[in-house]
């Protein structure tokens, strides 16, 4: 078999992670259109991520959120996005890298994209280390989820109600959520 040289594989992933960013510039700029919603899987210790300590205590390896109708102060730039969301009734800031992102799927449309993690983006800040954390920032609240078994499962939750963080994560491919 051939060499790749052009590394086709990380153009078609970073093809896909700009397909993010401009749908969730389009969202900060003029809001969700419709029935959109978003459901953002990420690595939390991933360099870069920017976490409160009680939400990397909770979500120690990946954290799935879900930005639908209660986010405020979202930034997207070049390399990451920023939102202020609230769990369990207390107002958080989060900055996610984009290379951090597991997982994007948008359930009133049944789109989805899976990203392996790019070599950066898979370990951990530094050795040992926790990804960088940031102090709670006032606001709304948001309807959060750990890793959703299935997006319509996970909307039927309490905004209010934690999340347990032993529950385990389930992968979920692009074709389970085709339309047949």
């Amino acid at each position: 078999m051939a060499t790749d040289h052009i590394r086709y594989d990380v153009l078609a992933r970073d093809a896909l992670r700009g397909v993010l960013r401009r749908v969730l510039t389009d969202a900060a700029a003029h809001g969700l259109p419709g029935e959109h919603h978003f459901f953002i899987t990420f690595l939390s210790t991933a360099e870069g991520v920017k976490l409160s300590p009680r939400l990397l205590a909770q979500y120690p390896e990946e954290m799935t959120i879900i930005l639908q109708h209660q986010f405020w102060d979202l930034v997207v730039t070049e390399d990451r996005f920023e939102v202020g969301l609230s769990f369990g009734g207390v107002p958080e800031r989060l900055v996610v890298p984009f290379n951090a992102i597991k997982s994007f799927f948008d359930p009133s449309v049944q789109f989805g994209l899976q990203f392996e993690p790019s070599d950066a983006a898979a370990e951990p800040a530094a050795a040992g280390e926790p990804a960088a954390q940031l102090p709670a920032s006032p606001a709304a609240s948001a309807l959060t989820a750990a890793e959703p078994k299935s997006p319509d499962k996970s909307q039927d939750k309490s905004q209010d109600e934690p999340e347990k963080p032993g529950e385990g994560a389930e992968v979920v491919r692009l074709d389970r959520f085709r339309k047949k």
